[in-house]
């Protein structure tokens, strides 16, 4: 009885102990429930679909994408990893800008994809005026120089010519720290000079401009001079741009009914544009090499794999003998050819001296140009990033590097640009008259055809004034010294 008593004591105790342990204890962490995700305002959702359109197309098709660790396809643990990335840039824009690889100056991204289609197109806003900028050696100060003027223009209203200086805008000097503030503005007003002497000189003169809507003719100058039997065709041709390839091909036309033997074509001033036209144009100089490879396209190595395995002719740009219209091109067949650059020559004009090299005589004149070597493709936010679906809650789009192009001996990654064969400066007391054949380039040109050595001898010794190039007119606008391709690219699976 006594044992029995005992042990129910025990276990009263123990239930005793037990209850008090549990009342002394601190309270056990609960978890919370799951806070409720946070409903985005219209803003915020477009905010990050333009995001995330921008993070899927360099992860996908982005000429550089081993360069950025973020874009490697494993660098996200989940989604949500993936989204808070995205989420903690302030902006589409430096998000596209923190994925860039130092190797591209070049890719670029829009928030209005009509604007950038005009300006592939030849249409944006010009004062009419084209121009070089010139730091002045030793000092903040810039000067601008006026290369030509395009026609029917506030410019051309006003009277202004090739070789006019400025140095104010609105009265005020033009600087490294304002050139780019004062010269965007949609109307401004420019002092006039000169330069002599190896000195600029200012006249009492000023032109009021304006920012118009303005559709460029790339095809600026053609010409064909009869000089010692020879029939010397000369082009200045400022911009590839798709739409002006039957304006481009006429031209050639036209040459060929001159039978012309020579062929000057003035790449001074032109940044690029289109691969086709490029190709097509390539195809009008020479005519005889129908089929063969003009230029090689270099892709990531995700894609560059996926065409070498199922598509490999994709990667191929070869001389045709058509526009895209099914127009047939107008060849001449030469074995040489006189081009003429500076250092705004760039991207489909260089490719158009790379591409030429294996095959005829490229005597290059002029300075060493850009050294843009590769193409981008317009990105819009759809399923397969082109035009046709694209989300309507927004006008982004981007203009990412996605290949190299090589010639046919696979030469590319001239980032220090193409040296000329004869090295010559614009001189900016004598710039001449654009398509004279005493203008200084063009007669350079002229004197290695005929075999002269009059250019040499009128440059020789020559002091020029001392600055520094450093951008030109068209540096302002998205498109400047850009390549890029018009065909869509077949989106690896």
């Amino acid at each position: 009885m006594k044992k029995n008593f005992l042990l129910v004591l025990f276990l009263a105790s123990l239930f005793s102990f037990n209850a008090c342990s549990e009342d002394n204890d601190p309270p056990k962490e609960v978890d919370p429930a799951p806070e409720e995700e946070k409903e985005l305002t219209e803003e915020e959702r477009i905010d990050f679909e333009v995001k995330s359109f921008i993070y899927r197309g360099l992860n996908d098709i982005y000429l550089y994408k081993a360069d950025v660790p973020e874009l490697a396809d494993d660098y996200f643990d989940d989604d949500e990893a993936q989204k808070k990335f995205l989420n903690d840039f302030s902006s589409p824009e430096s998000l596209f800008n923190s994925l860039l690889s130092n190797q591209d100056e070049f890719s670029y991204l829009v928030d209005d994809y009509e604007e950038l289609e005009n300006q592939f197109d030849g249409i944006s806003g010009a004062t009419g005026i084209q121009f070089g900028l010139g730091l002045l050696k030793g000092s903040n100060n810039i000067f601008g120089y006026i290369q030509y003027i395009l026609p029917g223009t506030s410019a051309a209203e006003a009277g202004l010519s090739r070789g006019d200086i400025f140095t104010e805008v609105d009265g005020e000097q033009l600087t490294l720290s304002n050139f780019n503030e004062l010269l965007t503005q949609d109307s401004f007003t420019i002092n006039i000079g000169y330069v002599e002497n190896n000195a600029i000189y200012l006249t009492d003169e000023t032109a009021t401009l304006t920012d118009d809507y303005y559709t460029m003719n790339p095809v600026f100058i053609t010409k064909v001079f009869e000089i010692e039997g020879r029939k010397i065709g000369y082009l200045m041709y400022n911009s590839f741009i798709a739409n002006f390839d039957e304006e481009l091909n006429a031209a050639f036309g036209e040459f060929k009914s001159e039978n012309v033997t020579d062929l000057v074509l003035d790449l001074r001033y032109n940044g690029g544009g289109s691969v086709n036209t490029a190709t097509d144009l390539a195809s009008m100089i020479t005519g005889q090499f129908e089929g063969q490879v003009f230029a090689k396209e270099q892709w990531n190595k995700d894609y560059q794999e996926y065409y070498e395995t199922y598509t490999p002719d994709f990667l191929i740009n070869e001389f045709d003998s058509e526009l895209s219209d099914g127009q047939s091109i107008n060849s001449l067949n030469l074995n040489e050819i006189y081009i003429l650059s500076t250092q705004a020559t760039a991207s489909a004009s260089e490719l158009i001296i790379n591409g030429l090299t294996p095959y005829i005589n490229v005597v290059h004149i002029g300075k060493t140009t850009t050294g843009k070597f590769q193409a981008s493709i317009t990105l819009y936010d759809s399923p397969t990033f082109n035009d046709k679906n694209r989300n309507e809650d927004h006008t982004y789009a981007m203009q990412p590097l996605v290949l190299k192009m090589a010639n046919k001996d696979g030469y590319t990654d001239f980032k220090d640009g193409l040296i000329p064969d004869i090295i010559i400066t614009e001189d900016l007391e004598n710039m001449g008259v654009l398509g004279d054949p005493e203008e200084p380039y063009l007669a350079r040109a002229i004197d290695e055809i005929l075999n002269r050595n009059q250019m040499q001898s009128r440059m020789k010794n020559k002091d020029h004034l001392k600055f520094e190039k450093i951008g030109e007119s068209d540096m302002f606008k998205p498109t400047y010294q850009k390549m890029y391709i018009d065909k869509t690219p077949m989106i690896k699976e």
